[in-house]
């Protein structure tokens, strides 16, 4: 049995495709290291401070590995980002790592329930919209995607705590948690709503909550506009087609229609627009972090960026474009799997 199924695998497309992503992410540390090389700040003043000798200086110059040609110094960087170690965060004092895996799990929280609210809404209203084509549902639809395609993320954040924190206190103000519960909480996955039930804090898992409601409809809004207009294109296009036209003639509904013939013909392109969709509010949610002062990963590299902290910057930066590049990675092994024609 397990010899059918060896015999089955197409080895030659993983190797492709294995060589592909870590080729991505080589680029990808080779952009990192330029872009250190490039920042004005320095690393040596940074460590040793402004008063300190020139003897220091070059002591500490050295210590960094500055002296060695560009690819060496590129070669020691790699190998450090392969043992995992990203260099110490000025700001912090801590080593970027543990900086990365404390803030990491705040964003991960915010734009995975932010997602499955964007797909739970958008992809039934994108259906809706296309059904209803022209409409007054279809034209109330649209027009809910272009607010979200226009109005400033910024914006609407501050309206929204102006609105239901200031004036009319439904929901709690900006962080993770109560202060109360902040404090008291001893930190165990570094995901607010995990570490309250393991806890056993239903109280502060409830407040948890609340602090989540303003920022995940925030950013559900956004990611729903654009998964609900992409999934309207993709229905109207498969609504023209004969195979559709063919089943209404047999006597099938058009919700049987729906489900049973176009979403699975369209849902390799519809998990590759939630996959952008997805890695988007896991790399673009800076603003929504600095609103809400969610301790998360876009704030954290946000003030590293303020103080010159670079080994935060970088260290952040690298995360991002690590998990977008592996987001990507799995989107398409996804759609080869949905679709069969993309596995030859």
């Amino acid at each position: 049995m397990l010899n059918k199924i060896l015999t089955k695998i197409n080895w030659r497309a993983i190797l492709i495709w294995l060589g592909g992503v870590i080729t991505t992410l080589l680029g990808l540390m080779l952009i990192t290291f330029i872009i250190s090389k490039a920042s004005p700040v320095d690393p040596v003043l940074k460590m040793v401070g402004d008063k300190a000798s020139i003897e220091t200086y070059r002591a500490a110059y050295e210590t960094l590995g500055l002296h060695l040609p560009l690819y060496q110094q590129f070669l020691n960087f790699l190998g450090q980002v392969m043992l995992g170690n990203l260099g110490d965060s000025t700001s912090t004092g801590r080593t970027v790592l543990t900086d990365l895996a404390t803030y990491f799990p705040a964003t991960l929280e915010l734009a995975t329930l932010s997602i499955f609210w964007g797909v739970v809404l958008g992809v039934p209203a994108g259906m809706l919209a296309a059904i209803k084509k022209n409409s007054l549902i279809d034209q109330c639809l649209r027009c809910i995607a272009l607010l979200g395609y226009s109005i400033p993320i910024f914006w609407l954040g501050l309206v929204g705590l102006f609105v239901f924190y200031a004036k009319l206190g439904w929901v709690p103000g900006p962080g993770r948690i109560d202060d109360i519960y902040l404090y008291t909480l001893e930190p165990w996955s570094n995901f607010m709503l995990i570490d309250t039930l393991y806890h056993h804090e239903y109280a502060g898992f409830k407040n948890a909550i609340a602090h989540l409601i303003l920022p995940v409809a925030l950013l559900a809004f956004f990611s729903m506009a654009y998964i609900m207009r992409m999934t309207r294109s993709l229905v109207l296009e498969e609504l023209n087609k004969e195979y559709v036209l063919c089943a209404l003639i047999k006597g099938a509904s058009r919700t049987r229609v729906l489900i049973k013939h176009i979403l699975p013909n369209i849902a390799a392109s519809l998990i590759t627009v939630i996959g952008l969709s997805y890695a988007l509010l896991l790399e673009g949610a800076v603003l929504t972090e600095s609103i809400f002062s969610w301790q998360g990963i876009g704030l954290y590299v946000t003030k590293a960026l303020f103080d010159g902290d670079l080994a935060a910057v970088l260290g952040g930066t690298l995360l991002i474009g690590v998990v977008f590049i592996l987001l990507n990675a799995i989107v398409d092994l996804l759609c080869k799997y949905l679709d069969p024609r993309q596995r030859s």
